[in-house]
């Protein structure tokens, strides 16, 4: 691929890009470069991406969705080489290359649905996976997307003052691996469990609309929520994420503990998380990959 077609500027080193969605991550992400000293060029994904966030960063230019050829351009022209792409998108809106049309894809979009994912199925990984090659093939390189939020990182053993009733350890042998599995196929990234119990199993819906699902068919409480990474997680995209939302939607639906994997889950606005779990009763636990049960 010819990157002079995306009007490349001069690369510079201390320029990041951020690719944004929705909700809290990029906010520190950008924060977190701004502290290393780089300027952070932004393109906001219109529909999805929180308007304050512009006010956040260096530069910041509102782009379509569907069209990754304008990021490119965006990002190219202030010499951006590497980027972090975080934040929600609705993946049910672009799951399927019909649906894409109404969002009027520009020519790098039909390339990745129609050429880069030809034959493949489009589960969240692959593409993602297709959409970060195009991007590197523009010029454009995706990193690691915790790598200037490392303090947000979950850490292992118990967070909170509040520890797990004895029931969790169990429920958690039983349900790491499910959660795990899930994770390799594909599916979701998290399960509620109690009693050894699967309750609740994390598709598309998202996380929070999974543990509503949860806290109906559990009307007596006392479940665990369990969220892990993907076995060969990719660290560029869809790293799982909690925060205050996750511990009120865990509360509201009787939830008494969350347990999720150290060093591979971010925690937004880690302290005050952390802290309203501890008000509202919820035990937040981490646990490292070598600690995976069989």
């Amino acid at each position: 691929m010819n990157i002079d077609r995306c009007n490349p500027a001069v690369a510079e080193p201390d320029v990041v890009g951020l690719i944004a969605g929705g909700g809290r991550l990029p906010f520190l992400v950008a924060a977190g470069a701004r502290r290393h000293g780089l300027k952070v060029i932004c393109v906001g994904l219109t529909g999805y991406v929180d308007e304050p966030l512009a006010a956040e960063v260096d530069v910041f230019h509102p782009v379509a969705v569907a069209r990754p050829g304008s990021w490119l351009r965006n990002l190219r022209r202030h010499g951006v080489t590497r980027a972090i792409m975080v934040g929600r998108v609705t993946k049910s809106h672009l799951f399927t290359p019909w649906r894409i049309l109404q969002y009027l894809p520009d020519w790098r979009a039909f390339r990745i649905f129609y050429w880069r994912l030809r034959g493949k199925s489009i589960q969240t990984d692959t593409l993602l996976s297709a959409l970060a090659d195009e991007l590197a093939a523009g010029g454009v390189v995706l990193e690691n997307s915790t790598m200037y939020c490392q303090d947000s990182l979950a850490e292992a053993g118990v967070m909170t003052r509040r520890k797990p009733p004895a029931q969790v350890e169990h429920d958690i042998e039983f349900g790491w691996p499910l959660a795990k599995k899930l994770g390799e196929l594909d599916i979701g990234q998290a399960i509620a469990v109690k009693e050894r119990e699967v309750i609740a199993v994390e598709a598309i819906e998202g996380t929070a609309e999974m543990i509503k699902r949860a806290g109906q068919f559990c009307k007596a409480g006392g479940w665990t929520l369990i969220k892990t990474a993907k076995p060969k997680q990719d660290m560029r995209f869809d790293v799982p994420c909690v925060g205050p939302e996750t511990i009120r939607d865990l509360a509201a639906g009787g939830c008494a503990c969350l347990v999720i994997e150290a060093g591979k889950t971010l925690i937004l606005d880690k302290p005050q998380t952390l802290d309203l779990a501890n008000q509202l009763g919820i035990a937040v636990v981490g646990i490292r990959a070598a600690q995976e049960r069989p």
